[in-house]
């Protein structure tokens, strides 16, 4: 037997403006941890519900790892493992380390960007709670959903609800993450 626990409550709206409309008054109460799925994008939810970003600084950590790995591997060997002194020629030259170094930069950032990205979407997810609602299958088509989570510090199952009812949506329901 599987053990379930509320993963939030969520409410139904049936156009943009009445989900933009709950966001807000759900940012103006003191809630924090909220989500709102709609079919499309829509404009004004991102300065209401604003997300970081983590992939860039990710990316760029992996690619200065990848210059460092490259620059180092490629000095070790030319300087310090197996000098070969031809013609004269200095044993560290850097503009022959430039395409490695160019190589291992971009495949080290390609890399941490797509792990980094998994792991900030939580893949391997195969089932996201709000799949629970029979209702949510109608977010891919017509309808507008607002969801806030149970990991907020203000959400409480009883006021939440009320608080959602009180903006006049399609329904409201509380989810269970089984």
């Amino acid at each position: 037997m599987t053990e379930s626990y509320v993963y939030g409550t969520v409410a139904e709206f049936d156009d943009p403006t009445a989900l933009v409309a709950a966001a807000d008054q759900a940012k103006k109460q003191g809630y924090r941890i909220m989500e709102a799925y709609s079919p499309y994008p829509i404009e004004d939810l991102h300065e209401i519900i604003p997300r970081h970003n983590f992939v860039p600084p990710i990316v760029l950590i992996g690619g200065l790892i990848g210059a460092a790995t490259a620059w180092g591997m490629e000095y070790y060997i030319a300087a310090i493992d197996y000098p070969i002194n031809v013609g004269g020629r200095p044993l560290y030259s850097w503009p022959m380390f430039i395409p490695i170094l160019f190589e291992l930069t971009v495949l080290f950032a390609g890399t941490f960007a797509f792990f980094g990205t998994l792991a900030l979407c939580g893949f391997p997810r195969p089932h996201f709670p709000l799949f629970n609602l029979p209702e949510f299958s109608g977010v891919t088509s017509s309808r507008f959903f607002f969801c806030i989570e149970k990991r907020d510090p203000l959400y409480d199952s009883e006021g939440t609800a009320s608080f959602l009812r009180s903006l006049n949506p399609i329904g409201v329901w509380e989810v269970e993450d089984t």
